[in-house]
């Protein structure tokens, strides 16, 4: 099988939900800095990082072919939370989650040459009030770890969703519907090459 595209993401999530839904990419290992700057808005920040991922998979990209890169974030209070340093940091997030509503922002990029997509989706997540036994049992899972926000949706974490409005695979780190007509521009589609 021939890969239509290059999907620039470690996120075995996004490989995931790429291969359920038909498509064929080869994987391409690109690495940015994702470290916030001073005062940098949540949002802002995801368009950046999106940005300079896509410079490095184009730069990288062996063949020309089009190349996605992706990023989400947890944020919450117009700031993104990142990913936990360790279980006492991944407690803290959760701690400031616990009862209260927060978005998920997935901006998914396309390139091809000068060439560029995008989309972007917004879901809205409210958990519900957790108590410190419950956020020290999940940390402990080691699920946490790696994850925007300090959980996992899709896992255990999806016990705390009260409520959710918006893509629930962008919530996860892909909308896929929305991916999907994204690389329909660049005539790619689920069983093509």
């Amino acid at each position: 099988m021939n890969a239509a595209f290059y999907l620039a993401s470690q996120s075995p999530r996004r490989h995931e939900l790429l291969a359920q839904a038909g498509l064929r990419f080869a994987p391409l290992s690109v690495s940015v800095d994702e470290t916030p700057r001073a005062r940098e808005a949540g949002l802002d920040y995801v368009r950046r990082v999106v940005d300079e991922k896509l410079a490095a998979a184009l730069a990288a990209a062996p063949t020309e072919l089009p190349v996605l890169v992706a990023d989400t974030e947890v944020i919450f209070d117009g700031k993104a939370l990142g990913k936990p340093r360790d279980a006492a940091h991944a407690e803290k997030m959760l701690e400031q989650l616990s009862g209260e509503t927060h978005s998920v922002v997935t901006r998914v990029v396309v390139g091809l040459g000068t060439r560029r997509d995008h989309v972007e989706t917004t879901t809205h997540i409210t958990f519900a009030p957790l108590t410190f036994a419950q956020i020290q049992r999940y940390c402990a899972s080691g699920e946490p770890m790696g994850k925007a926000g300090a959980y996992a949706i899709q896992g255990e974490a999806a016990g705390f969703v009260l409520s959710l409005s918006g893509s629930l695979t962008g919530g996860i780190g892909l909308p896929v519907a929305e991916t999907l007509e994204l690389l329909s521009r660049f005539d790619v589609r689920p069983g093509g090459a």
